[in-house]
């Protein structure tokens, strides 16, 4: 039977650009500060609020000056976490396309399965993957032409090294149009009557049958969560003394919901810093949770056994860490105490439940 929460949240009728920025011409009232980081790089590659909003427009115009791209298009990305991701995930939506994320780990006909279901204009591939990018295009009948390189070396220019075509394709920062051009870019705000409720993401999930299934998600999907969770923070009599302190660190795939939610909308939403783990290594993470003083974990089952029982987490200095939630999976009581406990009692550990894990 369904719970009624003993909160409530009135939720606006937008697209998620529009919730997060503004509309267009406007500016939210949240400060600008450093919002991305690259967690082995932070002095040097970095993007504020602003340079976000910036680059998202640069993508979101080239995509839509493209002549195969069109309103309602996917755009499927197959990379590991980099300071990039946010910007393709965000300028799809400015440019009125839904994005798709697939696990790197793909193999070819895992990956033309998704590139045939989702029906995705264009294809970005890291170098790493490109490759098995183009045996899946081949498989899947897509021309090698929507197959893009893609990386976040377009950061240092359009003459970087890794800003070149490889393999016969090209590189995506062909389109990521100008600042110059793009500083007025306009998006859709979806204020219409059912309008917000467009889907803005294909996430797929393995479920518990047969191959991977598209999940919609739409714009008020995330417009909802990200107040949710804000309403949640705000339970705290210190709040706002938590918000200021506050450090996130991304170690799980922007290619699934809850990397999503947390480290592109919410995070922004509540000006919380973040910073980008490309892989997720154990021993690292604790070595960034201790140098960033990150406050708050987003864990999934076996993040939170490591936690609880690899030998390595006294060695680390995680005091900073001041709240905790797992997801994409149940997670035993057993383990939660025994994380609590190496936490010294400073945080309970909280369990969500999210919808694209069951279908």
């Amino acid at each position: 039977m369904p719970y009624q929460s003993r909160w409530k949240v009135d939720i606006p009728s937008c697209s998620l650009p529009t919730f997060l920025f503004g509309e267009p011409g406007t500016e939210v009232s949240l400060p600008d500060k450093r919002f991305l980081s690259e967690a082995d790089r932070p002095d040097t590659h970095y993007l504020t609020r602003a340079q976000y909003k910036l680059w998202a427009q640069r993508f979101a115009t080239g995509l839509t000056r493209s002549k195969e791209f069109k309103k309602g298009d996917r755009i499927l990305l197959f990379a590991s976490n980099d300071l990039f991701v946010p910007v393709v995930f965000m300028g799809t939506l400015l440019a009125g396309g839904i994005f798709s994320g697939a696990n790197p780990t793909y193999t070819a006909r895992e990956l033309a399965h998704q590139l045939r279901d989702s029906g995705a204009t264009y294809l970005l591939c890291s170098d790493k993957t490109v490759e098995t990018g183009i045996e899946a295009a081949k498989l899947a009948n897509v021309s090698q032409d929507r197959v893009h390189v893609y990386n976040s070396a377009v950061y240092d220019g359009p003459n970087a090294e890794g800003t070149q075509s490889l393999k016969g394709c090209k590189y995506w920062g062909d389109l990521v149009a100008s600042a110059e051009e793009s500083k007025d870019f306009a998006w859709d705000n979806l204020t219409g009557p059912g309008e917000s409720n467009k889907t803005l993401a294909l996430n797929y999930s393995s479920g518990t049958t047969g191959v991977p299934k598209g999940v919609e998600i739409t714009h008020l999907n995330y417009v909802s969560n990200t107040l949710q969770v804000h309403q949640l923070a705000t339970l705290h009599s210190d709040w706002r003394e938590r918000q200021e302190r506050a450090r996130w660190l991304c170690f799980l795939p922007m290619y699934h919901a809850y990397g999503q939610t947390y480290f592109i909308a919410n995070s922004f939403y509540r000006a919380i810093p973040v910073y980008i783990m490309p892989k997720f290594d154990f021993v690292q993470l604790l070595e960034h949770i201790q140098k960033f003083k990150i406050t708050s974990l987003t864990l999934v089952p076996p993040i939170a056994v490591a936690l609880a029982k690899h030998p390595a987490v006294k060695n680390y200095d995680l005091s900073s860490v001041q709240e905790m939630g797992c997801g994409a999976a149940p997670l035993g009581r057993d383990v939660s105490q025994q994380v609590e406990n190496i936490m010294k009692g400073r945080v309970n550990m909280k369990q969500g439940w999210g919808m694209t894990e069951y279908v």
